[in-house]
């Protein structure tokens, strides 16, 4: 019995290629790559923010008049003489009374205006548009509008004209004394100047809720609008609303601009505290040393009312802890 062998069939030889090759040097090292593109952000946020402060910190604690670079140390008195002193204090007390009123008004309005747009089906986009645009509008130019055209205090102001239809005469909202009507050119105009920019904040977590929670309510028989807002849409925004809060309260306390512009100079009420601390580091007596003692008690101020509020609202806290 013959045995048929069959020929090997020869198998095409593929040419061997070069392997791609590791990466070498510098560009393989992903440190490097980190600082390559942290390392210029770092550096600004050095020269920029951690030395200024590190700085004011330094000259808080010496005798600085119209010099940054003192050697008379005065330990705390400069701290002593801020916290006496009735314009800074006094300003203190009314802007922690104006962040208890804008805080939450602003952000119930940019929560209901991100409800709003956030319903609409048609000209979503526009809208969007429409009351973020504000946010792009400098602060000095708005203020300068606000007191010049709007609430300006003749009769050919547009406040005056609209409350001149229902028989009130004039008011002068921001002559000197005034108070409380400059309340009311101060916080619509920062009204007008925050919402949108807060509203986008609300949408965008608006559109990151899932639908199937809506639906399960429905099931269950939740009515639409107050009963699913309340236990569905509120709780599903905390995160947003308590850093929506945060950055409100900081910039209640950081208030400068349109306050030094439509407040006359002359005045001494309705003061931002860092409207103080500009008349003393850059007035006439250029005292550096106690404007920046202000600054930091401002800055602890603002440091420990954001950790009382965070603690409130649960910032940094995981979901299943809450």
């Amino acid at each position: 019995m013959s045995t048929t062998t069959t020929p090997e069939v020869a198998r095409p030889t593929v040419p061997k290629t070069a392997g791609a090759r590791p990466r070498r040097g510098l560009r393989a090292s992903n440190t490097f790559n980190f600082w390559l593109f942290t390392g210029p952000f770092l550096i600004g946020l050095a020269i920029f923010v951690f030395v200024p402060i590190g700085w004011s910190i330094w000259l808080s604690f010496f005798d600085a008049r119209f010099t940054v670079t003192p050697s008379h140390f005065v330990g705390f008195d400069n701290y002593r003489q801020m916290l006496t002193n009735s314009d800074f204090t006094g300003s203190l007390v009314t802007f922690t009374v104006f962040a208890a009123f804008i805080v939450p008004t602003t952000w119930a309005l940019s929560l209901g205006l991100a409800l709003l747009v956030h319903r609409l089906r048609f000209l979503r986009a526009f809208f969007r548009s429409v009351f973020f645009l504000p946010t792009a509008c400098s602060y000095v130019a708005a203020a300068l509008i606000w007191k010049m055209s709007l609430f300006n205090g003749v009769r050919f102001g547009l406040a005056n004209t609209v409350i001149g239809w229902f028989g009130i005469d004039n008011i002068a909202w921001v002559s000197n004394p005034s108070p409380p009507w400059y309340w009311m050119v101060i916080v619509t105009v920062r009204l007008w100047l925050q919402a949108g920019f807060y509203m986008i904040l609300f949408l965008a977590a608006l559109q990151n809720i899932p639908g199937e929670l809506y639906e399960a309510a429905a099931i269950d028989g939740a009515k639409p609008g107050w009963q699913t807002f309340r236990h569905i849409t509120l709780p599903q925004l905390r995160a947003t609303s308590t850093a929506v809060l945060l950055l409100l309260l900081v910039a209640a306390y950081q208030a400068f601009d349109e306050f030094y512009n439509i407040i006359t100079t002359r005045a001494t009420w309705g003061q931002t505290p860092l409207m103080v601390l500009y008349k003393a580091a850059l007035g006439s007596g250029q005292d550096y040393g106690a404007g920046s003692a202000g600054a930091v008690i401002l800055t602890v101020l603002i440091c420990l009312v954001t950790l009382f509020q965070g603690k409130i609202m649960g910032f940094g806290r995981a979901e299943d802890t809450k």
